[in-house]
């Protein structure tokens, strides 16, 4: 069964000047937005800022078991890439490999159904815009890189960390992070982030994006920015690259 999900070497190029432009536009509303946060736009975020992080943290031993049952079959776990095309500057080989369950507000219901309660658990979160989990193979490191808006906040539930957890980390802007089984990290992806696994282990977290709390003129902004996002080809192509993943893996 051909299980290869197609990518061109290059896109073409309308569609790279679009999402350049996009990036900047996203980037440059970065101040506006700054402006009309309710929450702190530092790079990172403390815990007490959102009521659900106790609910989340606690489900972490059901969430870690529904991916132990997923990670029996490596093979049937995609690479970033093979999803996301844009991410190939960032992730190469199987060295980055996620299971997407929602992208940009889009469910992914096949995923969903294969992990019903870390599917229950996100379909409770206030704002959830996208989620997966997140899986780096060992020795491999990801390239410093920012996301493309600050109208969401970046979680990370740690499921599976390396014994040797300061030699994996991730450093956003100026401030190095470590994960914690079964705790949660929140920060500000549109500042520069890197990983590293500089261990012998497989890291993996669940990867959340969650809308960041604005008044009334940054709720509208926001609600704008993500009727954008969801009609470009950043969030079109992954949708349709997971569909047919999926189909090809007769999910």
């Amino acid at each position: 069964m051909n299980t290869t999900v197609s990518t061109t070497p290059q896109a073409p190029l309308w569609r790279r000047l679009l999402i350049r432009g996009g990036k900047h536009f996203l980037r440059w509303s970065g101040r506006f937005q700054d402006r009309h946060s309710l929450a702190p736009t530092t790079p990172v975020i403390g815990n007490e800022q959102f009521a659900w992080v106790p609910q989340l943290e606690s489900a972490w031993p059901r969430i870690r078991a529904e991916l132990d049952h997923l990670l029996e079959h490596p093979e049937d776990i995609p690479a970033f890439h093979q999803i996301s095309p844009d991410q190939k500057r960032i992730s190469k080989g199987d060295n980055w490999k996620t299971f997407g369950f929602y992208v940009y507000g889009k469910r992914v219901d096949e995923n969903c159904a294969l992990c019903p309660e870390t599917a229950a658990v996100l379909d409770a979160l206030p704002g959830m815009r996208s989620a997966m989990f997140s899986i780096l193979q060992p020795r491999y490191r990801i390239a410093p890189h920012k996301g493309p808006t600050k109208a969401v906040i970046r979680a990370h539930l740690g499921l599976k960390v390396p014994a040797d957890r300061e030699n994996v980390w991730i450093r956003v802007d100026d401030q190095i992070l470590h994960w914690d089984e079964g705790k949660v990290v929140l920060f500000d992806d549109s500042y520069e982030h890197e990983v590293h696994n500089d261990t012998d282990e497989l890291r993996a977290v669940l990867f959340i994006d969650i809308d960041r709390p604005m008044d009334r003129i940054g709720t509208a902004f926001n609600r704008l920015i993500f009727w954008l996002i969801q009609a470009s080809p950043y969030v079109r192509q992954p949708i349709r690259n997971l569909a047919k993943w999926n189909r090809d893996r007769g999910r």
